[in-house]
């Protein structure tokens, strides 16, 4: 395990339908290709070793001895390997003859986890072959040369490297409460399903959306692994399924279907599963209703200790993140855009129109630059106007234009407000900050932090009356990633009404334009939003350059806001340690960034993010949009006097 991570895989052998020697060699050729890929846990489909569709075979003593001279064989192999394999076989136990779940380790079996829950009904007969593992009482079994204490305890394995595992099979995930559940309550991290799922028209969606779900509720991640090509096709098929779920989201799958053995491998991330229950207060609750407490089962299941694995002969081994980190984890590549910018930009709208239904104010007032965010903000005050049937003349938009105030953002702030057909007001700055700075003897040349924030106190303290004067809301137009860096005057832009924006990290505000662009019938308001998306992001508040264009661009001063944006995710959402984090970026990153760089803004970020909480702490009222918020009042509470101190002695230790 690196940087939090354990590799695991599902895998589906060739099989042939009772032959051990044939169905052994497949599972030994796949446990080789995945220790050589450095996968720590693998696991077959279920009664992989002799097939699942014997049916009445399994009551031939030759097949039952032949599957445990397998196992016997199995263990041979393994025992110069660090991977643990977990192979489905029948295993008697006096006159019980069940479907187990066998852990193997270096040679040596770990346990032997019987299923739980037999199908009897429809196309499945399982009761007619097998004992269920409750009919079974604690004993000692001698099996393939090893005295292995068998029961109907539930039975939950831990790495060297601390993960705890545990195993269910087939129709155990498909009962109402679950063994899983059980174990994920116990302690275990990952559940390995040895499955022989049969396919039917509707079937795979309902197994995805059921896996998926039940990964998501247990806050585990989900290892499946179901027999495909070569069982017997008499009266069912079975397609192969190799799935791995994380929390409820798809690290791995398998194609359907396929005439070859497959291998499907993922990486854990087991520090986000570890957060998740954490912070999951939930969780913790039906431990403590179920009596379910790690070690302490006083349930329909019980566990009276965890089962250690082996420590790896080779601990050195190289590991290689094969997972895709997806740079932008607030709006991912894997995400329905559309789907997704139509709920953001609606609970944008939706919060707004609450508060002016509460404070019966049918006028909003708000700055208009012609940037990203106070366009994005507009066009939620639009939306949310003519949800509630209000006039559009009740939006007065303001623009204040400064000293750096280009042609470019000036005229699309002009454009779009006529084009909206909303109340329009001009009141340029420049004399009044002129004269304020002279009241400060600041001079006019120093372009210092007070020449800046003196630009942007100015542009809110005219809102702010005109609020006054017009008997609306002032609307905050900043984004949470500002928010984050402190990027933001406090008192000045930092301060509103209410803050539209507050919830939408910036990497995502230009998904949220577009898709209103798709909903636009307006051509000009159309190609002016598109140059909106297309323009530097700057608070302009620096002279532009000679050519007239913008000079301060704010991602050459503080760095990409996806840099930013990636490093913020993982913080608020996971808790993330800065190592982690920059493994994750390096892999998210590779070939756009080098190491130094994303090392060099992640030091930005973290004096930035600790130095300005106090801004965060007085932050007005705004919509949680994303899965993660900054509100003092919501998901961040932190104090403003808190100390960097050991995050950066980290990425200095690096």
């Amino acid at each position: 395990m690196k940087c939090g991570f354990i590799k695991v895989a599902a895998a589906i052998p060739a099989v042939r339908v009772a032959d051990t020697k044939f169905n052994l060699e497949s599972i030994e050729e796949q446990i080789a290709i995945a220790e050589g890929k450095g996968v720590e846990i693998i696991v077959f489909p279920e009664l992989s070793l002799t097939s699942y569709s014997c049916q009445d075979l399994f009551r031939q003593q030759l097949l039952l001895e032949d599957a445990e001279h397998a196992i016997l064989m199995l263990l041979a192999f393994t025992r110069q390997l660090d991977i643990i394999a977990i192979v489905g076989a029948p295993v008697c136990v006096g006159p019980l003859t069940l479907n187990c779940a066998v852990v193997i380790q270096q040679g040596k079996i770990l346990g032997i986890v019987p299923k739980t829950y037999l199908p009897n009904y429809d196309e499945f007969y399982e009761k007619r072959w097998f004992a269920s593992a409750k009919d079974l009482h604690p004993t000692q079994l001698h099996y393939a040369g090893q005295c292995i204490n068998v029961s109907n305890d539930m039975q939950i394995f831990q790495t060297a490297s601390g993960v705890k595992f545990g195993c269910e099979i087939c129709e155990d995930v498909w009962a109402p409460i679950a063994p899983s559940s059980y174990l994920a309550l116990a302690g275990a991290e990952i559940i390995f399903n040895l499955s022989a799922t049969d396919e039917l028209f509707g079937k795979h969606q309902y197994l995805k959306e059921m896996l998926m779900q039940h990964s998501a509720r247990l806050m585990a991640a989900y290892v499946y692994s179901s027999c495909g090509f070569g069982e017997s096709t008499q009266d069912i098929v079975n397609a192969g399924n190799a799935i791995i779920y994380e929390s409820g989201q798809l690290v791995a799958y398998s194609e359907r279907f396929s005439l070859e053995p497959q291998m499907r491998i993922a990486e854990i991330d087991m520090d986000k599963l570890r957060s998740e229950r954490r912070n999951n207060t939930t969780f913790c609750g039906v431990q403590r209703t179920l009596g379910t407490e790690p070690l302490g089962i006083n349930g329909p299941f019980k566990i009276n200790e965890y089962i250690n694995c082996g420590a790896p002969n080779n601990p050195e081994k190289e590991f290689i993140l094969t997972r895709y980190i997806d740079p932008h984890p607030f709006m991912p590549e894997s995400a329905d855009k559309k789907s997704a910018c139509h709920e953001m930009f609606n609970a944008q709208a939706f919060g707004l129109i609450r508060r002016l239904v509460h404070t019966k104010c049918k006028n909003v007032v708000l700055g208009v630059s012609g940037g990203l965010d106070s366009t994005l903000a507009l066009l939620v005050c639009v939306w949310a106007f003519d949800r509630l049937g209000y006039d559009r003349k009740g939006i007065i938009g303001v623009t204040m234009p400064g000293f750096g105030t280009t042609d470019r953002t000036y005229n699309n702030a002009i454009k779009l407000m006529e084009e909206m057909g909303i109340t329009m007001k001009e009141i340029d700055i420049k004399e009044s900050v002129i004269q304020h700075l002279k009241d400060l003897e600041h001079s006019i040349e120093n372009h210092d932090s007070t020449y800046e924030n003196a630009q942007a106190r100015e542009r809110t303290q005219i809102l702010m009356d005109l609020s006054n004067k017009y008997n609306g809301l002032v609307i905050g137009t900043g984004d949470m990633s500002e928010l984050a860096l402190g990027w933001c005057t406090f008192n000045g832009d930092h301060m509103s009404m209410y803050a539209v924006n507050s919830g939408a990290p910036k990497t995502t505000i230009k998904d949220l334009i577009r898709y209103y662009v798709d909903n636009e019938d307006n051509t000009t308001i159309c190609a002016c939003l598109i140059d909106v998306i297309d323009t530097p992001i700057s608070p302009e508040l620096l002279p532009a350059n000679e050519s007239g264009e913008i000079e301060q661009k704010t991602e050459d001063i503080v760095g990409p806001y996806e840099l930013h944006d990636f490093f913020l995710y993982y913080v608020l959402r996971y808790g993330y340690r800065p190592s982690k984090i920059l493994f994750l970026a390096q892999s998210a990153f590779a070939g756009r960034y080098t190491d130094e760089v994303i090392k060099e803004k992640m030091k930005i970020f973290f004096k930035r993010f600790f130095n300005n909480q106090f801004k965060r702490s007085c932050f007005p009222d705004g919509p949680k949009t994303s899965v993660v918020s900054l509100s003092p009042r919501g998901d961040w509470r932190m104090p403003s006097d808190a100390m960097a101190t050991n995050w950066l002695a980290e990425l200095e230790n690096l």
